[in-house]
């Protein structure tokens, strides 16, 4: 059996329950297909994606699916539990992070009331969701919305499902495109958006500028979106759009995630600096973009692509061997020096260590670990962005 497999499985497994055919107990489809499930280590399950864009994914770390929504999610965002809390989950998947919310929710909140909206595009992913045995006991509790949503869609027919969903309780689940869903959200409705889809490569429609301007529309001014990338356009993305930005939680992966959010307080740790450098300074750091929210992966690849060859030697350092963070330092190999200070010369810069150099280096001579109002990533990057084009356009006078 391939990866592709269980998606297919999995629809005709709800299409014989839909037509009276299969009223068999929906843990026997699991005893039968485990070997298509994805086993983490923290003993929770997890699923391989699709094909996309000629990619395979695993929906979550290998280190613990279920425990990858309590580190980067959970813990990553500032609830007040004295307060109502609302969440936007973002490709909500098996429903792992809004089952985590919900724990963490039982467990702090007294007589506040949490309201959860999952975005999923697949009806398959969903019914995985169902199919999966349930990593903690609030998930439950998720399989309950999901499993009455796929009834009305007419997916499922079958209501086994026993768990009810508390009272102060409201989870929506829609099955569409993010992209698409969202303008239909009210504005400053959200004090956290789970941002899950599958890399930037495969989805690079859900980690676009135009996005992340709806997510800005729809955030409260103190919310915060956590999201498990470190990728250079996301975060560019989100400082082009008007967020602050900060590192998230490291979990399973060597780099953390990136939180963002309209309010500098709410984020505790700058990026490190030389992600800010080639960020601000190299053409890895021109974002994803899709003005009308409707464009296809493969074309919002190409024409970030052809930003960037665009940008290169223009408006942006070439990111070849990552020549920026090489700004303010001797480099030893003189194979590596010719390269870098080839790149730096196209954009007025005439040696690592030259005066241009130091100057656009000076947006940094202030950077802490710990984010401030007036000193932190996004303000960081854009002065070094600033300063990178008045060297460009032989406007920084005197220096």
């Amino acid at each position: 059996m391939n990866h592709e497999n269980i998606f297919n499985l999995v629809d005709q497994y709800f299409d014989e329950e839909r037509s009276g055919r299969n009223n068999e107990s929906r843990v026997d489809f699991f005893n039968s297909y485990n070997e298509l499930f994805v086993l983490t280590e923290d003993g929770s399950y997890s699923i391989n994606s699709k094909e996309i864009n000629n990619k395979i994914e695993t929906l979550h770390t290998s280190t613990g699916a279920i425990s990858e929504s309590f580190e980067k999610f959970i813990k990553a965002v500032k609830f007040d539990y004295a307060k109502d809390i609302a969440i936007l989950d973002i490709c909500a998947g098996l429903g792992y992070n809004t089952s985590a919310a919900i724990g963490n929710f039982i467990k702090n909140s007294d007589n506040t009331n949490l309201k959860v909206d999952m975005v999923e595009i697949s009806k398959a992913t969903l019914a995985c969701g169902l199919l999966v045995p349930s990593p903690i006991k609030e998930h439950d509790i998720t399989k309950k919305a999901i499993e009455n949503e796929l009834i009305k869609s007419n997916y499922a027919r079958l209501s086994l499902e026993q768990s009810e969903i508390p009272d102060n309780i409201e989870i929506n689940v829609y099955i569409e495109d993010a992209r698409q869903c969202i303008q239909k959200l009210k504005s400053k409705s959200y004090d956290a958006i789970f941002l899950d889809p599958f890399s930037q490569n495969m989805s690079p429609e859900l980690f676009s500028v135009d996005l992340f301007k709806e997510f800005k529309r729809v955030i409260k001014d103190d919310g915060i979106i956590a999201t498990y990338t470190s990728s250079a356009p996301v975060r560019a993305a989100f400082i082009e759009a008007g967020f602050y930005i900060g590192l998230g939680p490291i979990f399973g992966r060597k780099q953390g995630g990136t939180l963002a959010s309209p309010n500098p307080s709410m984020l505790d740790t700058s990026l490190l600096k030389n992600d800010e450098i080639r960020i601000a300074l190299s053409d890895v750091g021109i974002p994803f973009r899709d003005p009308n929210l409707s464009n296809s992966s493969e074309d919002i690849l190409n024409k970030r692509q052809e930003e960037r060859h665009n940008a290169r030697h223009n408006t942006k350092i070439s990111s070849a061997v990552k020549t920026p963070i090489f700004l303010g330092d001797e480099v030893s190999d003189k194979k590596l020096k010719r390269r870098v200070e080839r790149n730096l010369a196209k954009m007025n810069i005439t040696s690592t260590t030259s005066k241009e150099a130091f100057y656009i280096l000076e947006a940094e001579k202030d950077y802490t670990q710990k984010q401030y109002a007036k000193n932190n990533s996004r303000i960081r990057i854009i002065n070094l962005a600033k300063k990178l084009e008045e060297v460009k356009n032989g406007n920084h006078g005197a220096i």
